[in-house]
């Protein structure tokens, strides 16, 4: 029961995310079939589950509304048809990996995006313990005086 109203769950959502790209006007211009193939930067091992999200990007550089969002398969590989041309806004989301973000220009029938998603890296915070380097001496530049006897 629950397997089944989880893909219902998810079929509804890619039929209401291509809505909101049909509602575009298609007499405005062409459109492009778009394949997504997202690996693991270190390795190049796809990545699955990825989430894929497509915003339309205006003249001015901003978001405007309408979208979709694909999840990757087994082989890190996902697509959409219909993608009007211009600039698009792809992010790219999956757990253990950096959020990946840039826009493109869509301007062909058919087009290949590889995204390749990095590792975190370390974050530095001044409220961890450093281990203090006791090989380094002070360097001074007047000895200190010596204490006078008493």
């Amino acid at each position: 029961m629950k397997k089944g109203f989880f893909l219902a769950l998810l079929l509804a959502l890619l039929a209401t995310s291509s809505l909101a790209f049909s509602q575009q006007d298609k007499e405005d211009g062409p459109t492009s079939l778009l394949s997504f193939v997202v690996t693991k930067d270190d390795n190049g091992k796809p990545v699955r589950n990825a989430a894929v999200i497509m915003h339309p990007v205006n003249e001015k550089g901003k978001q405007v509304p309408g979208g979709a969002e694909l999840k990757t398969d087994l082989d890190g590989k996902t697509s959409f048809d219909g993608i009007p041309y211009g600039k698009l806004r792809v992010q790219v989301l999956a757990q253990g990996f950096q959020t990946y973000g840039e826009d493109f220009d869509i301007d062909k029938p058919r087009m290949e995006i590889a995204i390749k998603l990095k590792r975190p890296q370390h974050q530095f915070s001044v409220y961890d313990d450093h281990p203090k380097d006791t090989t380094a001496q002070p360097k001074q530049d007047n000895p200190p005086p010596n204490p006078k006897p008493n």
